[in-house]
């Protein structure tokens, strides 16, 4: 008896592996003689009547860490929904090195820059083989958690053919057509413009010790601190594209830490799909909602930035 319990137990373990392996395909978008790197492709698991859009996931983890698969959640619902998800593995740049304020600021622009360079690489794979795989190449998203969100939010907004490490893939003319970040920032609030503005959804903590929910230093070092850099978070993200008449909602979580990075990607599929929706749908709008963090920070606590 024992042995067939066991032998259940087995069977049931196996069949989902099987399941979770036929959930998605891995491919490798990019290779060289340092770097493999691959994503994990999620194709719409319900009819469709047209090419599907697409949304590209970038994970966190301080560009030290992390994988791909804290994008699985949300691909696997996105493919319930008709709307493919590709989750990618990034260069871990700054494995090794400190992101905080006592790094070297040459060293957190390169590791945002490796980044989202190869965010471009994985866009233009998935682009040439979007017919095969039944995508349309002019629907993509692309979204992230803390470091993948300042991952997406400098691919979207930085020049690429200053930015570029490995020979621009893209056409000059190639843009998302919109963003997720939880917990992102960006380095310089001017790169988003009447000409480059794109829709975008955030989710921010008002206490993320972290990255800054309004504007203020990384980390909130002090300014002599050699790791020094200022950041944009959410808020002022939200306030610029509101200003330029953008789609742009904004979730802010009063009392919020950097926990809730990653959040939304696990516990809000559904905003983030009718997010997708009213852009695909060409709806313009602007959202503020203001809710209490399940678990706030303690060190920071409350900021008057809560009101709407």
């Amino acid at each position: 008896m024992k042995k067939l319990v066991l032998f259940s137990l087995l069977v049931l373990f196996a069949s989902a592996l099987l399941a979770q392996r036929r959930a998605y395909q891995t491919h490798t978008y990019y290779a060289d003689d340092t770097v493999r790197l691959k994503l994990d492709l999620f194709l719409p698991t319900i009819p469709v009547d047209s090419p599907a859009p697409l949304f590209i996931f970038v994970h966190g983890g301080g560009f030290s860490g992390g994988d791909r698969k804290g994008g699985h959640a949300l691909g696997k619902y996105l493919a319930g929904e008709g709307i493919a998800l590709a989750s990618i593995s990034y260069s871990l740049y700054m494995k090794g090195r400190s992101f905080s304020c006592d790094g070297l600021l040459p060293e957190k622009v390169k590791a945002m820059q490796v980044a989202a360079n190869q965010l471009w690489l994985a866009t233009d794979f998935i682009r040439d083989s979007a017919a095969a795989w039944g995508l349309d190449s002019s629907r993509i998203f692309i979204g992230g958690s803390s470091a993948g969100a300042e991952t997406v939010l400098h691919a979207a907004y930085w020049d690429r053919a200053v930015m570029d490490m490995y020979g621009q893939p893209l056409p000059a003319d190639f843009r998302y057509l919109g963003m997720v970040s939880g917990a992102g920032a960006l380095m310089d609030l001017n790169a988003i413009t009447a000409e480059t503005k794109l829709p975008g959804l955030f989710f921010h903590g008002t206490a993320d010790p972290l990255v800054p929910y309004g504007t203020a230093a990384h980390h909130y070092c002090p300014p002599h601190a050699q790791g020094w850099l200022m950041f944009s978070g959410g808020r002022s993200i939200y306030e610029r594209l509101v200003s330029l008449h953008e789609t742009a909602w904004l979730y802010t979580y009063c009392g919020g830490g950097h926990s809730y990075a990653g959040y939304p990607f696990r516990e809000e599929h559904a905003v983030i799909l009718a997010f997708l929706k009213d852009v695909m749908a060409g709806r313009r709008s602007q959202q503020h909602h203001v809710l209490k963090a399940d678990q706030p920070e303690p060190e920071r606590g409350e900021w008057p930035l809560c009101a709407q």
